[in-house]
Formats: C-alpha cells, structure tokens, sequence
C-alpha cells in the first residue's frame, strides 16, 4: 500500500472514531450528571424541618379540654415516623407580646418529605378534628436551620 493510502485511511479512521465519540458523548455526560446526581444525593444528609405551632384557644376553652389537646399533640410522635424531635410549652415571657398565643410546640422533622408525610397522616388530621372547635387563631411557621 502506498504512503498517500494508509494516510487517507487513517484519516477516514480517525474521523469515523471522533464521529463516534462526539455522538456519544452527551448521552455518557448525561449519564455521569445523573450518577453524580444520584451519589450527591444519597451522600448529601437530610435537611431536618422545624415546624413551630402556637396555638390561641377560644376563651370559652376549659383547661381540661386544653390538657387533652396538649396529650393529644404530644402523643403524635409515638404515632408518626419521621419526627426526629417535639418540645411543648405554654407562654411565660414577661414582655406580653404573645398576642394571646399561649401554647408554642417544635416539631422537628427528619427532612420536608417527613414533614408532608405527618401533615396529612391519619393521625394528624384526627389531632386537627378534635383541635379546631377550641382553636380561635393557629400560627404555623416551618423553617431548616441554618
């Protein structure tokens, strides 16, 4: 084979090859993303969510029916996976600018998925039931720390 023939198929080679490698390329780029996507993700940790209630009951509420709501919502993480922390507590801050909230509870979720879990979980909504009749105003404020 002359010299001029195996330049020309080489070259006719190495333009197939490049060809080929270009055509491919974004769909291994993509599939490396998603594995690094996939990595990331499971490596990164759960971002926890503090869901703070205060509640503000109707004057007409007894203390006994104010006892049961505050078992009823302290019961609920014995009934609902994914909170990872609750602390409750009824006002006593001298500065008198709790504008008639008097009961506070922190929950704190392993992440926002448990947190939508436990907001429309059976149990929750049952909570709600029994809640709302003695609840004049709620405050519900979620955050993840920073």
């Amino acid at each position: 084979m002359r010299r001029s023939s195996i330049v020309a198929l080489c070259a006719v080679t190495l333009s197939a090859i490049t060809a080929v490698v270009l055509s491919s390329a974004p769909a291994q780029e993509q599939g490396a993303q998603e594995n690094n996507k996939e990595e990331t993700t499971a490596t990164e940790p759960a971002t926890p969510v503090v869901h703070v209630v205060l509640f503000k009951f109707n004057a007409d509420a007894s203390p006994d029916t104010i006892a049961e709501i505050e078992d009823g919502f302290a019961a609920l993480p014995t009934k609902i996976e994914g909170i990872v922390d609750f602390d409750w507590g009824i006002n006593s801050s001298p500065e008198n600018l709790n504008e008639g909230f008097t009961h506070c509870f922190i929950i704190t979720f392993k992440n926002a998925a448990a947190r939508d879990v436990y907001l429309t979980h059976p149990a929750h909504q049952e909570f709600v039931k029994v809640l709302k009749p003695h609840l004049e105003k709620p405050l519900v404020v979620d955050f993840s720390p920073k």
